[in-house]
């Protein structure tokens, strides 16, 4: 929806049908996934709904064509639970009149986790986001659904101010120019991947939303695009922190793609953390251990710049020997030559090793190290 392909709103091109949910289930579930996040399924969306204005938005009526009861029932048929969606439009007066029957209507469902959007530049047109209203009002979203055990993922919201030591149903939020903006915009600059890592990201998780295949979004809007390359999309998912992962792309440009490995192997949450080198703006190296194994993962990724990273692997257990299975730009790929190219390769190697890794322009490698 965000590229075009498919309409927020009830239209020929509606987005959010019974039907399209069921199928991405199917393909959910068949890649071995278990969750499924679907915005548009209620009734308020319109051509209009992004503008700045108190927009109208119902939280627990379906939208034409759209059966949520049955949706969430063939989700639990496949072992896939949906994440629900709450778009406000920064529009807080109607959403905080609707919010108890809302979040009802899910834990009523089985449903566990909501994410909350507040598209708008000010909250109810008046608002800072910021402002002690903004800060007010997200503390007591995540109060409220505590109540209802639901985890929030907020959009559009304060960065992360601790709060989640005391709410641990506050998973991830945004807070930042997240992937959406390379949708419908101008797109986020190759050098702003590299400069989160050292400002919003020290405040907490980001949901940034990588995980883009076709980077050049061949189906969306004429001239939008990522500014990076696809094996810097999986270096993402290590180099930006966040306890819930989204994969953003199109069923369609996962499908038959080995580098859908990564993204099946590449855990949210981590034992340990080591970020081995860096530069604010030109580019990260970050490695993390698996809270559930002996693996290591690696990200590392640059600016509009191609670079050689040498990486040495003493992170690793001395006493071990592992696989390490990378995914690295292709030869001659960067941000505007064939970016969406991935070489898949395997390598043993020891903690005493080190890599040599090339980098193309906006580009990026990913490695998972498996214990052997």
């Amino acid at each position: 929806m965000h590229i075009g392909k498919y309409s927020f709103w009830e239209s020929p091109i509606q987005g959010a049908t019974t039907k399209h949910a069921e199928e991405y289930i199917d393909f959910t579930a068949k890649e071995g996934f278990h969750h499924l996040l679907i915005e548009g399924w209620n009734k308020g969306w319109t051509p209009a709904w992004y503008e700045n204005k108190m927009h109208m938005f119902s939280f627990t009526k379906s939208a034409d064509n759209f059966d949520l009861e049955k949706v969430v029932e063939y989700g639990k048929k496949n072992d896939v639970a949906l994440i629900g969606y709450h778009e406000t439009g920064s529009n807080l007066i109607n959403y905080l009149k609707e919010v108890d029957d809302a979040f009802a209507l899910y834990k009523k469902l089985g449903m566990h986790s909501v994410k909350i959007g507040h598209v708008g530049s000010k909250l109810n047109m008046k608002e800072n986001h910021f402002g002690q209203f903004g800060v007010d009002y997200f503390r007591y979203i995540l109060e409220k659904a505590a109540q209802y055990d639901l985890a929030v993922l907020y959009h559009e919201s304060i960065k992360d101010t601790g709060e989640r030591r005391t709410f641990p149903n506050m998973v991830s939020r945004e807070a930042a120019r997240g992937q959406e903006y390379n949708a419908w915009s101008e797109g986020n600059p190759p050098n702003h991947l590299t400069i989160i890592p050292f400002t919003r990201l020290l405040s907490g998780p980001m949901d940034f939303t990588p995980g883009i295949f076709d980077v050049e979004v061949k189906q969306g809007y004429p001239g939008k695009r990522v500014h990076g390359t696809t094996a810097q999309q999986l270096a993402l998912y290590v180099t930006i922190y966040a306890p819930i992962q989204m994969m953003a792309d199109l069923p369609e440009n996962y499908e038959g793609k080995p580098a859908l490995q990564f993204l099946k192997d590449v855990p949210t949450d981590w034992e340990d953390t080591k970020v081995l080198e860096g530069k604010i703006g030109e580019y990260i190296t970050t490695a993390r251990k698996d809270r559930n194994s002996a693996d290591w993962f690696l990200g590392t990724i640059t600016n509009e710049k191609a670079r050689d990273v040498n990486v040495s692997l003493s992170f690793l257990d001395k006493n071990a020997t592992y696989e390490a299975q990378i995914y690295a730009d292709a030869e001659g790929t960067d941000e505007t030559h064939n970016p969406s190219a991935v070489a898949i390769s395997k390598k043993t190697v020891k903690a005493s090793d080190k890599l040599k890794l090339h980098l193309g322009g906006a580009g990026g490698t990913a490695i998972r190290f498996k214990k052997l």
